[in-house]
């Protein structure tokens, strides 16, 4: 553990989430002089975070920036702070090392670390990964995106310990030195593009999470998905393969129905059935798969991958069963922030959909999310400030029965309204949550309360 890194210096904490918070926190018992900035004035901050501060020898800069950029030795910004903001520039000009809370984590604390990356399914696989782990005896954290601060854990570990961390590409534009011990890149579609602008600007963030590691190192990466294994080429650890569509000569895949690895031995190490997992679709038995090669190539014994395997029943608000009325089931997915993830929950049902979906504006074109219907979604109902966006464009491909509503009681009334007995009412939004909520779970928790409050 380094204890020293700030000590002394004097550092810029750059938004007050739960990760500028720990890493304000960090910073102060490491002796560091701390300035804190954000966007959020005092009256919206909250009154308990203002309590917090009022006690603590901590410079504010709420509501505007610092006059001086060029004084800080660190700026640490939160994730969703874009690294090219005027100010964030002027500091890197003045000298200042631009680092995130996970690279503070990652060089003040302790643990090995398993860094997990994608567009989709990274909750899903992390928190897999995190229970297999734990079923293994190891000392095991499971923070990051998933939304535990890193520096949580890295301060808590000892040597022994495990972080099994969710990254995102916005923290992994501010990282230097991090170096996982494995290493997975789930897969790329196209999201927040409204921050990185192309998609090699995005796939250049995502790549950065094996960018440092080694030969003896791993990076499991998707077979099956081109845009995402074609990060690998260039990466310095041992590439570990996943493909639920075809057999490889190393790697991670399905074999006779069954998930199989195959090691650098050439041996075929037998893990468990595909049909025996809980968690349904294609694109989570692609999670199991990479959660199985990243906890075997982590040292985890086959036994106790599959054993946690055959018992998880996935997270919440990712295809999550929010009850059922009047033979009608509905369905959160509220976890489906992009168009790609969206598709996936589709393509997850057995039933008619009446699907609900809108949301937060990233720029993201909906066209292959409208053709994924496919004649199994009879209604779209839209909330949100894309909400006439998407509507254009399932009216450009031919879909026209399709509802604008102001808020979600609203839609969970329109969706009653048009589904029958066996059908299902999908919320997965493929848009993110900012536009009307704080965050994708309160959104979720919105709707599984409109729904338990349906009159029997």
């Amino acid at each position: 553990m380094n204890r020293t890194l700030l000590k002394d210096k004097k550092v810029l904490v750059v938004g007050m989430g739960k990760s500028g918070e720990a890493a304000m926190d960090l910073a102060l018992k490491q002796g560091a002089l701390v300035h804190i900035q954000d966007s959020k004035t005092r009256e919206q901050i909250g009154a308990e975070f203002m309590q917090k501060l009022e006690s603590l020898p901590v410079k504010a800069w709420l509501g505007k920036v610092p006059d001086d950029m060029g004084i800080y030795d660190f700026l640490i910004l939160s994730p969703g702070v874009p690294v090219d903001l005027p100010f964030v520039i002027d500091a890197k000009s003045g000298g200042a090392e631009i680092i995130g809370e996970l690279e503070l984590a990652y060089r003040t604390g302790n643990g090995h670390y398993i860094g997990i990356t994608g567009t989709n399914g990274k909750t899903t696989t992390t928190t897999l990964v995190g229970e297999i782990f734990k079923a293994a005896g190891k000392e095991t954290y499971v923070v990051g995106n998933i939304g535990t601060p890193v520096i949580e854990g890295a301060q808590q570990a000892s040597d022994e310990g495990w972080l099994v961390t969710e990254i995102s590409s916005f923290q992994l534009e501010t990282t230097n030195e991090f170096r996982p011990e494995v290493s997975a890149i789930l897969n790329l579609t196209p999201d927040h593009l409204n921050r990185h602008k192309t998609m090699e600007n995005y796939g250049a963030a995502k790549a950065r999470i094996f960018m440092r590691q080694s030969r003896d190192q791993y990076c499991v990466a998707n077979y099956d998905d081109p845009a995402g294994f074609a990060l690998t080429k260039d990466c310095p650890a041992t590439v570990v393969p996943f493909s639920r569509k075809e057999e490889l000569p190393f790697g991670a895949f399905v074999k006779d129905g069954r998930i199989v690895i195959r090691d650098e031995k050439k041996e075929t190490v037998d893990i468990c059935g595909a049909e025996e997992l809980l968690i349904p679709g294609s694109h989570n038995l692609e999670n199991a798969l990479a959660a199985a090669a990243v906890s075997y190539f982590g040292g985890i014994d086959p036994q106790t991958i599959a054993q946690v395997m055959r018992t998880f029943a996935g997270v919440e608000h990712r295809i999550e069963n929010a009850g059922e009325w009047n033979g009608i089931r509905f369905i959160n997915d509220s976890k489906g922030t992009n168009p790609d993830a969206a598709i996936k929950a589709i393509e997850a049902m057995k039933e008619n959909i009446i699907l609900i979906a809108g949301g937060y504006d990233k720029s993201s074109d909906f066209t292959e999310f409208i053709r994924a219907f496919d004649g199994r979604v009879k209604k779209l109902v839209l909330l949100g400030a894309t909400a006439e966006t998407i509507r254009a464009t399932a009216e450009r491909e031919g879909f026209t029965n399709t509802v604008i509503c102001p808020d979600m009681e609203a839609c969970i009334a329109e969706a009653v309204r048009e589904a029958k007995a066996g059908d299902v009412v999908l919320l997965s939004p493929a848009c993110a949550s900012w536009d009307m909520y704080d965050n994708f779970e309160q959104r979720g928790e919105h709707f599984k309360t409109c729904v338990r409050q349906l009159r029997p």
